[in-house]
């Protein structure tokens, strides 16, 4: 048996899916091999899974081993950027060059999208305007980068990318999000920043990416957005759907019921709920770290 790897998607596609590549039709299976899990970096890293800190760790280096080798015993997760991004020679500071390089992902463009996402523009039409340009031109550019795995796709719960444009782009991988959406805007002023407003920089970004853990914990889950309403998760059950609120802290018993309250009333004012009667509210909190280290 010959295993081939490699860290490239569009490379090792070309190898065995473009017609003119002399393995074309030779392998018989694929195998994707995902980013590792919360789980596995708390082993590996010797981590304390239901810890803020640990999970805010995993927040800057994603599921990808090679960044896990960058940490050091003892880094609160300020130390942790500082030491990846933002400290005298940072390990990554050119980190997002040779991930497109890598990918064959060539010219001005494709930074420009990565950085008009990582700074708030998620609709194809707000990523257009902010680089001056048609929605049409940037379609194939979109494709080589969810080819790349550095983009996803979001769709609203329940609707096809056959029957809807409502599309929203994200930064696929933490550890880029966190360059683009951190560190390319802040790099100039952080050594200005106290400690309470870098470590509120970092918390903000791992909240984008514990949302992002909890929805991968169930098949078919998903965001869902109208004009006014957004709810962080919606995911399928027997006879009908669960609504879900995530949020990066830890809630008390009133709070977690409260907010129960205000996310049915959110949902009542959507299409989605003349679709589906049957279903049940939950809000999600830190405590949750407990489950994702268990997957």
């Amino acid at each position: 048996t010959l295993l081939l790897s490699g860290s490239s998607t569009r490379m090792m596609n070309a190898l065995f899916l473009n017609r003119s590549a002399p393995l074309f039709g030779r392998a018989s299976r694929f195998l994707d091999v995902a980013p590792m899990s919360y789980a596995a970096f708390c082993r590996a890293c010797g981590q304390n899974p239901v810890s803020h800190d640990a999970f805010t760790r995993f927040s800057l280096v994603g599921g990808v081993p090679r960044y896990w080798e960058l940490l050091r015993r003892g880094q609160t997760p300020v130390d942790l950027a500082e030491d990846l991004f933002f400290g005298p020679s940072p390990a990554l500071e050119f980190e997002p060059s040779r991930l497109l390089a890598d990918e064959g992902v060539t010219g001005l463009t494709a930074p420009a999208v990565l950085e008009a996402i990582g700074r708030g523009a998620h609709r194809p039409s707000e990523i257009a305007s902010r680089l001056g340009t048609a929605q049409t031109n940037l379609s194939r550019l979109y494709q080589v980068l969810l080819d790349a795995r550095l983009v996803a796709r979001d769709l609203p719960y329940g609707e096809s990318l056959r029957s809807t444009k409502r599309s929203l782009y994200t930064i696929a991988d933490p550890t880029l999000r966190f360059w683009y959406s951190v560190y390319s805007p802040h790099r100039s002023r952080w050594h200005t920043y106290t400690p309470a407003q870098k470590r509120k920089l970092v918390d903000d970004h791992a909240s984008t990416v514990f949302e992002d853990q909890m929805r991968a914990r169930w098949p078919g889950a998903a965001r869902y957005w109208e004009a006014d309403v957004e709810l962080d998760i919606v995911r399928p059950e027997a006879k009908g759907v669960v609504v879900g609120e995530v949020k990066w802290m830890t809630l008390t018993k009133a709070a977690r019921a409260s907010l129960r309250d205000r996310l049915a009333e959110r949902y009542q004012r959507t299409v989605l709920a003349r679709k589906h009667e049957s279903l049940r509210f939950e809000v999600f909190d830190t405590s949750s770290l407990k489950d994702l280290a268990k997957e």
